[in-house]
């Protein structure tokens, strides 16, 4: 009898192993159709009776403004580029930060963010961590640095039913994502932590706002994916 069920627990075991890494694989090359979040964001709005929206199109990301790129990582993630899915300076920073502050801070990155929303659903249990761990592991090992961007900047939820930086500008500036500007980039990416609380004009957004512009500057206005063969170039 136990070996029966060891070996029921293998078979699953191996099956999402397999399945995880298949997906993965997949959402290298093919658009995220939908995400976790997104259905348990409609099923929150049918039990509040309130319209059914999903608005979102998915766009490559030479199609997304290099402004929002800069912005997201100026304000989510300033070591994106560098690390291999976990800034392990910002976690130890944030343990210490918690230790004395009531009102706690996390470290995800870009990568981890992008794990979560994609394959798994909003909790902060020890399972769900677990699982957003070796699936940030995944899209490190599996995508690029421009894939885990493009996937990020289409499935975000920046609004109410509003998913992505395509339906996000044509919601907010009525222009497509490839046209806003710097301070319209800063705008969004100053929501990112709590979009359906917070709208672009409520104060603590235009403070997050004005922060995220200067972050902006401090990194040169750029986003450079990959700055070693950028130096390698310039040093020919």
């Amino acid at each position: 009898m136990l070996k029966k069920i060891g070996s029921f627990i293998l078979r699953i075991f191996v099956g999402f192993i397999v399945l995880s890494v298949l997906s993965v694989v997949v959402f290298r090359f093919v658009p995220v159709p939908l995400t976790p979040l997104m259905l348990i964001r409609s099923v929150q709005q049918k039990m509040a009776g309130k319209p059914l929206i999903m608005s979102k199109t998915w766009k490559p990301l030479d199609k997304i403004s290099p402004h929002l790129q800069l912005a997201v990582v100026t304000s989510e993630d300033q070591n994106f580029i560098n690390h291999h899915g976990f800034d392990m300076k910002a976690i130890q920073e944030d343990i210490e930060y918690n230790k004395t502050h009531a009102i706690k801070r996390g470290a995800s990155t870009i990568s981890q963010q992008t794990a979560k929303n994609v394959f798994l659903w909003p909790s902060r249990s020890f399972v769900r961590k677990g699982l957003e761990v070796y699936f940030t592991f995944l899209i490190e090992l599996i995508w690029s640095k421009e894939r885990i961007m493009e996937v990020y900047l289409n499935v975000i939820e920046l609004g109410d039913g509003v998913y992505g930086a395509e339906a996000a500008s044509e919601h907010y500036f009525k222009r497509h994502a490839s046209d806003i500007t710097t301070y319209q980039a800063a705008s969004l990416a100053s929501i990112v932590p709590a979009p359906l609380k917070w709208r672009l004009s409520d104060p603590i957004a235009v403070s997050r706002q004005a922060w995220v512009m200067q972050q902006m500057a401090n990194f040169g206005g750029v986003l450079i994916y990959h700055p070693k063969e950028v130096t390698t170039v310039t040093h020919k």
